[in-house]
């Protein structure tokens, strides 16, 4: 899952697409049926346990990655589902990255709170870097993801970001000062067939930090088991009474439901985008026949 804010005020161009600004990267553990549900068959799953200048100009966006495929030598990410604020942004997303975007509303509520004292371990972690600046208070951030879909909405789900809220703070160290790359593989859509493969590159800061909390909009914050997130949505689902794309959005939120591994804050980022190459053709006709079945 990945949540982030974006700016620019350019409008598209050609490729690379360049965006700046700040995200939260956090891994879940995935079940493997509600992953291969969004991954094409030919690939192997890999298996174990709001950006400030863009394209699109200034947006917030929510990813979920449903899972690693193989790609050897290395492997790639496999986008579920993208919520962005922004329609420019859900279009780009379609039609020239073949990302399954969507149109969402990012309601967001800033509170402060006293600062529990510090364990052995957050002293530690402060020490090297990854921990954050000492304060009396500390600022949290809800964010209550709603899709919408033409006149009707739809709650996604509510993000509790426990890290320090972007812009409010700027006595904190950062941490090193990375550059990666991230392949990924996209298309197979409704407005993209073909399978397609692009790379970003990120330069930035990061720091491991709390993992937020996410909530889905039918299930309360506490009490989230691995079997209740797992049956969410087939509690939503009636046998021929939703569309593919409902059941995918009920499956993206088991996704986002899933139990944490790790969140990494990634602050003064940039990441470029390259354009897609098509790996393998697919046709209309072919697609169509997927869908139905």
């Amino acid at each position: 899952m990945e949540i982030a804010r974006t700016k620019c005020s350019l409008g598209y161009g050609k490729p690379p697409w360049i965006f700046k600004g700040r995200a939260l990267y956090q891994l879940h553990l995935v079940k493997s049926e509600i992953a291969r549900a969004f991954i094409p068959k030919e690939f192997r799953l890999v298996e174990a346990f709001g950006y400030e200048d863009s394209p699109a100009g200034v947006f917030d966006e929510l990813v979920v990655i449903a899972g690693i495929v193989w790609n050897p030598p290395t492997s790639c990410a496999w986008a579920a589902r993208v919520l962005v604020n922004s329609g420019d942004a859900c279009d780009h997303g379609r039609k020239d990255v073949g990302l399954p975007s969507q149109v969402a509303k990012f309601s967001k509520k800033i509170t402060a709170t006293p600062r529990q004292r510090k364990s052995k371990f957050n002293g530690f972690l402060d020490t090297i870097g990854f921990g954050t600046a000492s304060s009396s208070m500390k600022d949290h951030m809800d964010v209550l993801v709603t899709e919408t879909n033409g006149p009707s909405e739809t709650d996604i789900c509510n993000i509790k970001l426990t890290t320090s809220v972007p812009g409010v703070k700027f006595d904190e160290w950062k941490g090193p000062a990375i550059k990666m790359s991230l392949p990924s593989f996209s298309g197979r859509t409704e407005y993209n067939p073909n399978l397609l493969k692009y790379s970003c590159s990120i330069e930035c800061r990061v720091r491991a930090v709390k993992a937020a909390k996410v909530s889905g909009p039918s299930s309360p914050p506490k009490h989230d088991t691995e079997e209740s997130l797992s049956q969410l949505h087939l509690k939503n689902l009636e046998p021929g009474s939703r569309e593919i794309a409902d059941e995918g959005q009920n499956l993206s939120i088991s996704v986002m439901l899933s139990k944490p591994l790790l969140a990494l804050e990634f602050s003064c980022l940039k990441m470029q985008v390259e354009a897609p190459v098509v790996v393998s053709q697919h046709s209309k006709s072919r697609f169509a026949a997927r869908v139905a079945n």
